[in-house]
């Protein structure tokens, strides 16, 4: 058992790395805002590009590795992981750090999917499985929902570019530890890549993430937002039918009949697309609106770091006695709630007694879906293919992220910006309000010397949380009535533990 402790340890510190990054950028951007005159759709490039580029090149990567090897292609990954992080320290302009964070996304791509897979190789009896798995989860929730304390940190004794370079040591100390310890792995039998279903794929992704992200710009009703949905509904159409007639697809889109496996992703998909807007929005809020330093508005969102790591351990518990239909339902409703919750508070709202609880709310339910959910995707699929099942489970991860940066932060934007207009901040200059409206940040700089004018960025900032939070409230809602409807109690492996008595204590009811 100790070789297998040594190697969950080695793909947690290699999950640790790539999901910091996700959101360790984002206790930053307004520093970012200032020092690389970025507006707020430039903000949520920076952020997106590189969940964008993870998200595209996933499920093409994960087919990869099982075919050539997962110990080689994790280690190139997190090699390549850490050169791109140490050269995003240095760029100077927002189009440059945008650039770098897709590389840095395209291999992080690479070592994500390897990670899940390596665990179900090396663990394939459940209660081990399941176990590891909760840990995996528990490390992933803490480095989504921890990349801003950690970012704090960084920026309260060094540049901006720190928490991109404090992630090149995390990454090559797993590439050592993966040459060390991790023993090699593949599937012969995987066929060659689908390029004709990648490109498409990455086509349809960048499409609807554009158009998403300037839609405020350019008007959610204009020609070019409304020419970009069609071409992104389009391209959908064009890469099911592709991966439907292709001898050897990309993704099996045949998996999606499956309540399991769809149900699971959707849930996962609903969970960080909650969780990235979130995350988005909040540390704006704290520095922005409250006026907090970047370390206190990283560490204050500790509590939603901390739920995430606990629930998860209690989810993988908690799914195989009482199902998983019931742990991840509960997970979406707590999710759901929360947001509710937080689409009433006033701008000054009490941070122990309100903000913290609304946290906890939100970990718990996120620590509740992600486990349960990641493995009833994983056991769809036999463990020679898990590279392809658990690329499919990081794809919707990494899906949700980014529309949830996209969504959360356009509607926020729209929001926003109209309601800047009818205040105070709109009597200014059309110079001024247009500079405003780009940007929180500066909105927030042009009137720090008149309390009206403050209170009017403020009230438009709250505006547009809370109609981002009423949304989200939404999505997850809806995710839990679909969870409830379709994703089944009891997965198929039990039937077979229940002739064992041994295992019969594992097995979920109902």
């Amino acid at each position: 058992m100790k070789p297998k402790i040594g190697i969950l340890i080695t793909v947690c510190i290699a999950t640790l790395a790539i999901n910091l990054d996700t959101t360790i950028v984002n206790v930053a951007l307004p520093t970012m805002a200032h020092e690389l005159s970025a507006g707020t759709r430039s903000l949520q490039w920076i952020v997106d590009a590189y969940n964008l580029a993870f998200a595209g090149l996933v499920l093409a990567a994960g087919s990869l590795s099982d075919r050539f090897g997962r110990r080689p292609a994790l280690v190139v990954g997190l090699v390549g992981f850490a050169a791109a992080s140490t050269v995003g320290a240095f760029m100077g302009s927002a189009g440059e750090l945008i650039a770098v964070r897709a590389v840095m996304g395209a291999f992080a791509a690479l070592i994500f999917p390897t990670t899940l897979s390596i665990i179900s190789n090396a663990f394939p009896e459940r209660r081990q499985r399941a176990a590891a798995l909760g840990a995996w989860g528990a490390v992933v929730g803490l480095g989504v929902a921890g990349g801003p304390v950690v970012g704090g940190l960084l920026l309260a004794h060094f540049a901006w570019g720190s928490v991109f370079l404090a992630l090149a040591p995390v990454a090559l100390l797993a590439a050592g530890l993966t040459v060390a310890l991790v023993p090699e792995s593949r599937d012969a039998s995987v066929p060659r890549l689908d390029l004709p279903g990648l490109a498409l794929s990455v086509a349809l992704l960048g499409l609807l993430v554009w158009t998403i992200i300037e839609a405020p710009a350019n008007g959610w009703s204009s020609a070019r937002t409304v020419a970009g949905f069609v071409g992104a509904a389009v391209l959908l159409v064009a890469f099911v039918a592709r991966e439907r007639s292709a001898a050897h697809p990309m993704l099996d889109v045949s998996l999606f009949r499956d309540q399991r496996f769809s149900a699971a992703s959707g849930a996962v998909t609903i969970t960080f697309f909650a969780l990235f807007g979130f995350i988005f929005l909040i540390t704006q809020y704290f520095q922005l609106i409250r006026g907090y330093s970047t370390l206190s508005a990283g560490t204050r969102t500790l509590p939603v770091a901390l739920s995430i790591a606990v629930a998860s351990v209690l989810g993988a518990r908690l799914a195989p006695r009482i199902g998983t239909k019931a742990v991840v339902t509960t997970g979406l409703l707590l999710f759901g709630t929360a947001f509710l919750w937080i689409s009433t508070v006033g701008v000054d709202a009490a941070y122990g007694t309100v903000i913290v609880p609304q946290m906890v709310l939100m970990g718990l339910g996120m620590g509740a879906i992600s486990t349960p959910a990641t493995e009833s995707i994983l056991l769809v699929l036999p463990p020679a293919r898990a590279g392809v099942g658990s690329a499919v489970n990081d794809a919707t991860r990494e899906l949700g992220g980014t529309l949830g940066v996209a969504v959360v932060g356009s509607y926020f934007s729209s929001v926003y910006a109209a309601h800047l207009t009818t205040g105070a901040f709109g009597s200014l200059p059309a110079s001024a309000v247009a500079h405003g409206k780009d940007s929180v940040g500066a909105a927030v700089a042009i009137a720090h010397d008149s309390p009206a004018l403050l209170a009017s960025v403020r009230d438009s900032f709250m505006a547009g949380l809370h109609a981002g939070s009423i949304l989200v409230a939404a999505v997850c809602l809806a995710g839990a009535l679909a969870a409830l409807l379709f994703l089944p109690g009891r997965l198929p492996s039990e039937a077979a533990a229940e002739a064992r008595p041994e295992e019969a204590a594992l097995a979920p009811v109902g």
